[in-house]
Protein backbone atom coordinates (compact mmCIF):
# COMPACT_ATOMS: atom_id res chain seq x y z
CA UNK A 1 0.00 0.00 0.00
CA UNK A 2 1.23 3.60 -1.05
CA UNK A 3 2.45 5.62 2.35
CA UNK A 4 -0.24 8.64 2.36
CA UNK A 5 0.94 11.59 1.51
CA UNK A 6 -1.18 15.12 1.74
CA UNK A 7 0.48 18.16 -0.09
CA UNK A 8 -0.79 21.84 -0.28
CA UNK A 9 0.61 24.67 -2.18
CA UNK A 10 -0.98 27.98 -2.69
CA UNK A 11 0.06 29.97 -5.98
CA UNK A 12 0.44 33.88 -5.04
CA UNK A 13 0.67 34.61 -8.43
CA UNK A 14 -2.34 32.81 -9.72
CA UNK A 15 -3.91 33.17 -6.57
CA UNK A 16 -5.10 29.06 -6.40
CA UNK A 17 -4.53 26.13 -4.89
CA UNK A 18 -3.03 22.84 -5.24
CA UNK A 19 -3.64 19.73 -3.75
CA UNK A 20 -2.32 16.00 -4.42
CA UNK A 21 -3.89 13.50 -1.65
CA UNK A 22 -2.10 10.07 -2.27
CA UNK A 23 -2.36 6.78 -0.42
CA UNK A 24 -5.78 8.36 0.96
CA UNK A 25 -8.68 6.02 2.27
CA UNK A 26 -10.42 8.15 4.62
CA UNK A 27 -13.95 8.55 3.88
CA UNK A 28 -15.16 12.57 3.70
CA UNK A 29 -18.50 12.92 4.98
CA UNK A 30 -20.88 15.65 3.07
CA UNK A 31 -19.51 18.78 2.79
CA UNK A 32 -19.25 22.26 0.16
CA UNK A 33 -16.68 24.65 -0.41
CA UNK A 34 -17.01 28.32 -1.62
CA UNK A 35 -14.36 27.97 -4.46
CA UNK A 36 -14.21 26.41 -7.45
CA UNK A 37 -12.39 23.01 -7.29
CA UNK A 38 -11.32 20.96 -10.42
CA UNK A 39 -9.68 17.75 -9.82
CA UNK A 40 -8.50 14.70 -11.12
CA UNK A 41 -8.35 10.73 -9.93
CA UNK A 42 -4.60 9.43 -10.62
CA UNK A 43 -5.82 5.85 -8.82
CA UNK A 44 -8.31 4.53 -6.71
CA UNK A 45 -11.91 4.08 -7.03
CA UNK A 46 -14.27 5.99 -4.94
CA UNK A 47 -18.21 6.47 -4.94
CA UNK A 48 -19.12 10.21 -4.85
CA UNK A 49 -22.33 11.40 -4.35
CA UNK A 50 -22.92 15.16 -5.03
CA UNK A 51 -25.89 17.36 -5.88
CA UNK A 52 -28.35 14.08 -5.00
CA UNK A 53 -26.85 11.67 -7.82
CA UNK A 54 -24.39 9.14 -7.49
CA UNK A 55 -21.06 8.28 -9.40
CA UNK A 56 -18.40 5.74 -9.29
CA UNK A 57 -15.24 7.66 -10.45
CA UNK A 58 -11.79 5.79 -10.70
CA UNK A 59 -8.06 6.55 -12.94
CA UNK A 60 -8.93 9.07 -15.54
CA UNK A 61 -12.11 10.70 -14.10
CA UNK A 62 -11.96 14.45 -13.50
CA UNK A 63 -14.40 16.40 -10.99
CA UNK A 64 -16.11 19.63 -11.34
CA UNK A 65 -17.32 21.25 -7.88
CA UNK A 66 -18.91 24.72 -8.27
CA UNK A 67 -19.05 27.04 -5.16
CA UNK A 68 -21.75 25.19 -3.03
CA UNK A 69 -21.92 21.93 -4.43
CA UNK A 70 -22.42 19.46 -1.54
CA UNK A 71 -20.44 16.30 -2.57
CA UNK A 72 -19.36 13.71 -0.23
CA UNK A 73 -17.33 10.45 -0.93
CA UNK A 74 -16.33 6.93 0.25
CA UNK A 75 -13.31 4.44 -0.65
CA UNK A 76 -14.31 1.72 -2.59
CA UNK A 77 -12.45 -1.70 -1.67
CA UNK A 78 -8.98 -2.22 -3.43
CA UNK A 79 -5.93 0.26 -4.18
CA UNK A 80 -5.75 3.81 -2.12
CA UNK A 81 -6.83 7.18 -3.47
CA UNK A 82 -4.28 9.33 -5.83
CA UNK A 83 -6.16 12.34 -6.59
CA UNK A 84 -4.84 15.87 -7.82
CA UNK A 85 -6.82 18.94 -7.37
CA UNK A 86 -7.07 22.72 -8.51
CA UNK A 87 -9.15 25.27 -6.11
CA UNK A 88 -10.45 28.70 -7.62
CA UNK A 89 -12.02 31.36 -5.44
CA UNK A 90 -14.88 32.95 -6.72
CA UNK A 91 -13.08 36.42 -7.26
CA UNK A 92 -10.26 35.02 -9.11
CA UNK A 93 -12.53 32.70 -11.35
CA UNK A 94 -14.60 35.58 -12.03
CA UNK A 95 -11.66 37.42 -13.56
CA UNK A 96 -10.42 34.37 -15.58
CA UNK A 97 -13.92 34.06 -17.24
CA UNK A 98 -14.04 37.44 -18.40
CA UNK A 99 -10.43 37.10 -19.82
CA UNK A 100 -11.64 33.87 -21.77
CA UNK A 101 -15.24 34.82 -22.28
CA UNK A 102 -15.80 38.28 -22.38
CA UNK A 103 -18.63 38.64 -20.08
CA UNK A 104 -17.92 38.78 -16.35
CA UNK A 105 -20.10 36.13 -15.20
CA UNK A 106 -19.55 33.46 -12.96
CA UNK A 107 -19.19 29.72 -15.26
CA UNK A 108 -21.82 26.93 -13.96
CA UNK A 109 -20.32 23.44 -14.46
CA UNK A 110 -22.34 20.57 -15.56
CA UNK A 111 -21.98 17.78 -15.04
CA UNK A 112 -19.67 17.35 -11.94
CA UNK A 113 -18.06 14.46 -13.35
CA UNK A 114 -15.79 14.04 -16.21
CA UNK A 115 -14.31 11.55 -18.83
CA UNK A 116 -11.82 13.76 -20.64
CA UNK A 117 -8.19 13.03 -21.74
CA UNK A 118 -7.87 16.87 -23.36
CA UNK A 119 -8.97 18.35 -20.01
CA UNK A 120 -6.94 15.63 -18.08
CA UNK A 121 -3.94 16.87 -19.77
CA UNK A 122 -4.09 20.25 -19.16
CA UNK A 123 -4.84 19.51 -15.35
CA UNK A 124 -1.99 17.47 -14.97
CA UNK A 125 0.64 19.61 -16.51
CA UNK A 126 -1.06 22.62 -14.56
CA UNK A 127 -0.86 20.95 -11.13
CA UNK A 128 2.56 19.90 -11.57
CA UNK A 129 3.81 23.19 -12.19
CA UNK A 130 1.92 24.52 -9.55
CA UNK A 131 3.76 21.79 -7.10
CA UNK A 132 7.09 22.65 -8.81
CA UNK A 133 6.21 26.46 -8.25
CA UNK A 134 7.29 26.77 -11.43
CA UNK A 135 8.03 30.59 -12.47
CA UNK A 136 7.35 30.22 -16.05
CA UNK A 137 4.30 31.82 -17.52
CA UNK A 138 3.44 28.31 -19.19
CA UNK A 139 1.40 28.16 -15.54
CA UNK A 140 -0.90 30.75 -16.77
CA UNK A 141 -1.19 29.85 -20.25
CA UNK A 142 -1.90 26.13 -19.15
CA UNK A 143 -4.57 27.78 -16.76
CA UNK A 144 -6.30 30.10 -19.39
CA UNK A 145 -6.37 27.14 -21.80
CA UNK A 146 -8.05 24.44 -19.06
CA UNK A 147 -10.67 27.23 -18.08
CA UNK A 148 -11.18 27.74 -22.23
CA UNK A 149 -11.67 24.41 -22.52
CA UNK A 150 -14.41 23.55 -19.33
CA UNK A 151 -16.30 26.32 -19.87
CA UNK A 152 -16.59 25.92 -23.90
CA UNK A 153 -17.62 22.07 -23.58
CA UNK A 154 -19.23 22.49 -19.72
CA UNK A 155 -20.24 25.54 -18.53
CA UNK A 156 -22.29 28.16 -19.58
CA UNK A 157 -22.37 28.53 -23.49
CA UNK A 158 -20.30 31.05 -25.09
CA UNK A 159 -19.44 32.23 -28.55
CA UNK A 160 -15.70 31.45 -29.03
CA UNK A 161 -14.44 33.90 -31.21
CA UNK A 162 -10.47 33.04 -32.29
CA UNK A 163 -9.42 36.36 -34.57
CA UNK A 164 -6.17 35.28 -36.57
CA UNK A 165 -4.40 38.43 -35.45
CA UNK A 166 -1.76 37.38 -38.33
CA UNK A 167 0.29 40.78 -37.32
CA UNK A 168 -0.03 40.67 -33.68
CA UNK A 169 1.27 36.99 -33.46
CA UNK A 170 4.11 37.88 -35.70
CA UNK A 171 5.10 40.49 -32.96
CA UNK A 172 4.60 38.10 -30.20
CA UNK A 173 6.93 35.71 -32.14
CA UNK A 174 9.84 38.35 -32.79
CA UNK A 175 9.20 39.39 -28.88
CA UNK A 176 10.39 35.80 -27.70
CA UNK A 177 12.79 35.40 -30.14
CA UNK A 178 14.44 39.06 -29.08
CA UNK A 179 13.88 38.16 -25.05
CA UNK A 180 14.60 34.13 -24.60
CA UNK A 181 17.60 34.72 -22.19
CA UNK A 182 15.18 36.42 -19.94
CA UNK A 183 12.58 35.63 -17.52
CA UNK A 184 9.36 37.11 -19.45
CA UNK A 185 6.05 36.69 -18.67
CA UNK A 186 2.89 36.39 -20.75
CA UNK A 187 1.36 40.13 -19.81
CA UNK A 188 5.30 41.36 -21.36
CA UNK A 189 3.96 39.56 -24.78
CA UNK A 190 0.25 40.90 -24.69
CA UNK A 191 1.03 44.46 -24.09
CA UNK A 192 3.98 44.10 -26.92
CA UNK A 193 1.42 41.97 -29.37
CA UNK A 194 -1.39 44.12 -28.26
CA UNK A 195 -3.70 40.99 -27.48
CA UNK A 196 -4.84 40.11 -24.66
CA UNK A 197 -4.10 36.73 -22.76
CA UNK A 198 -6.99 34.31 -23.29
CA UNK A 199 -6.90 36.13 -26.96
CA UNK A 200 -3.29 35.67 -27.77
CA UNK A 201 -2.80 31.81 -26.14
CA UNK A 202 -5.39 30.97 -28.25
CA UNK A 203 -4.89 32.70 -31.92
CA UNK A 204 -1.56 31.91 -31.61
CA UNK A 205 -2.09 28.33 -30.71
CA UNK A 206 -4.22 27.99 -33.43
CA UNK A 207 -1.83 29.91 -36.08
CA UNK A 208 1.17 28.35 -35.04
CA UNK A 209 -0.11 24.66 -33.78
CA UNK A 210 2.13 25.51 -30.26
CA UNK A 211 1.22 27.40 -27.35
CA UNK A 212 3.25 30.54 -26.67
CA UNK A 213 5.26 28.75 -23.80
CA UNK A 214 6.00 26.14 -26.01
CA UNK A 215 7.21 28.11 -29.00
CA UNK A 216 9.57 30.05 -26.51
CA UNK A 217 10.61 26.59 -25.05
CA UNK A 218 11.57 25.89 -28.67
CA UNK A 219 13.06 29.06 -29.34
CA UNK A 220 15.70 28.30 -26.13
CA UNK A 221 16.09 24.70 -26.98
CA UNK A 222 17.32 25.69 -30.58
CA UNK A 223 20.23 28.07 -29.19
CA UNK A 224 20.68 25.72 -26.79
CA UNK A 225 21.85 22.98 -28.97
CA UNK A 226 24.02 25.66 -30.78
CA UNK A 227 26.05 26.49 -28.03
CA UNK A 228 26.26 22.52 -27.02
CA UNK A 229 27.76 21.91 -30.76
CA UNK A 230 30.37 24.98 -30.15
CA UNK A 231 31.74 22.74 -27.00
CA UNK A 232 29.27 25.06 -24.11
CA UNK A 233 28.78 23.07 -20.80
CA UNK A 234 25.35 21.96 -20.13
CA UNK A 235 25.13 24.54 -17.26
CA UNK A 236 26.50 26.88 -19.84
CA UNK A 237 23.61 26.70 -22.56
CA UNK A 238 21.30 26.43 -19.83
CA UNK A 239 22.03 29.85 -17.94
CA UNK A 240 22.74 31.46 -21.38
CA UNK A 241 19.18 30.61 -23.11
CA UNK A 242 16.87 31.20 -19.96
CA UNK A 243 16.50 28.29 -18.12
CA UNK A 244 16.02 29.09 -14.35
CA UNK A 245 18.50 25.96 -13.61
CA UNK A 246 20.40 23.00 -15.18
CA UNK A 247 17.91 20.10 -13.96
CA UNK A 248 15.02 22.17 -15.60
CA UNK A 249 16.87 22.62 -18.69
CA UNK A 250 17.84 18.76 -18.97
CA UNK A 251 14.54 17.66 -18.39
CA UNK A 252 13.08 19.84 -21.21
CA UNK A 253 16.03 19.20 -23.61
CA UNK A 254 15.74 15.37 -23.03
CA UNK A 255 11.91 15.83 -23.95
CA UNK A 256 12.41 17.69 -27.08
CA UNK A 257 15.74 16.08 -28.16
CA UNK A 258 15.35 12.41 -26.96
CA UNK A 259 18.75 12.48 -25.18
CA UNK A 260 20.57 14.31 -22.26
CA UNK A 261 22.21 17.89 -23.00
CA UNK A 262 25.61 16.05 -21.85
CA UNK A 263 24.95 12.93 -24.43
CA UNK A 264 24.39 15.71 -27.64
CA UNK A 265 27.27 17.91 -26.61
CA UNK A 266 29.75 15.25 -26.54
CA UNK A 267 28.52 13.55 -30.40
CA UNK A 268 29.18 16.59 -31.74
CA UNK A 269 32.55 16.63 -29.77
CA UNK A 270 33.62 13.32 -30.98
CA UNK A 271 32.49 14.61 -34.53
CA UNK A 272 34.84 17.52 -34.14
CA UNK A 273 37.53 15.56 -33.20
CA UNK A 274 37.32 12.91 -35.90
CA UNK A 275 36.79 15.33 -38.56
CA UNK A 276 39.85 17.14 -37.37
Amino acid sequence: MKKESREVIYDEKLKIEAYRFQGIMQPFPNHFHEYYVIGFMEEGERCLSCRNQEYMIGPGSGVLFNPGDNHACVQCPGEAMDYRSINIPRGVMLELAEEVTGTRQLPFFSPNVICDEEAACYIRSLHEMLMEDSKEFGKEENLLLLLSLLIQRYGQPFEEIIPKCRAEIEKACDFMKQHYTEHICLDQICRCAGLSKSTLVRAFTRTKGVTPYSYLENVRIGEAKKLLEQGASPLEAAMQTGFSDQSHFTNYFRRFIGMPPGLYRQTFYRFDHLRS
